[in-house]
């Protein structure tokens, strides 16, 4: 599974730049359209493979610029596997039952959870806890 994330976060750098390649998207216009939550140059380290895991917030913002599915930047990132697919190995720490959920979930639903992780996590951290 160790192998799965490193390939996953390998594919990140390439994938965002050829989506914004695609979209002939500069730089700085990616960071307008973020409203300045990812600079030039944090997008450029991750397209450079400099960053290989940037926070799910991050991810949020570029999908929602992009047009991508926030999914598939969350399993390029490592943070989440393919469908069916755990981006982990049995032993490590995963959360609670909750994070697995006793039904499976709607696309629709694990991407509203994941969205509001992402703003949950982005609140608790700018209050300091």
């Amino acid at each position: 599974m160790a192998k799965l994330i490193t390939q996953a976060r390998n594919n990140l750098a390439p994938y965002l730049a050829s989506v914004r390649a695609r979209k002939k998207l500069t730089l700085r216009e990616v960071e307008e359209a973020t409203g300045k939550e990812v600079s030039n140059a944090y997008l450029s380290q991750l397209e450079n493979g400099k960053i290989t895991k940037p926070s799910p917030h991050v991810l949020h913002a570029l999908a929602e610029v992009y047009g991508e599915p926030y999914e598939v930047l969350m399993e390029k990132a490592g943070y989440i596997g393919r469908r069916g697919q755990s981006p982990r190995s049995s032993d490590e720490y995963h959360g609670s039952v909750p994070t697995y959920a006793v039904e499976n979930l709607t696309e629709d639903e694990e991407r509203a959870l994941l969205t509001f992780l992402a703003m949950y996590r982005k609140t608790k951290d700018e209050k300091g806890g």
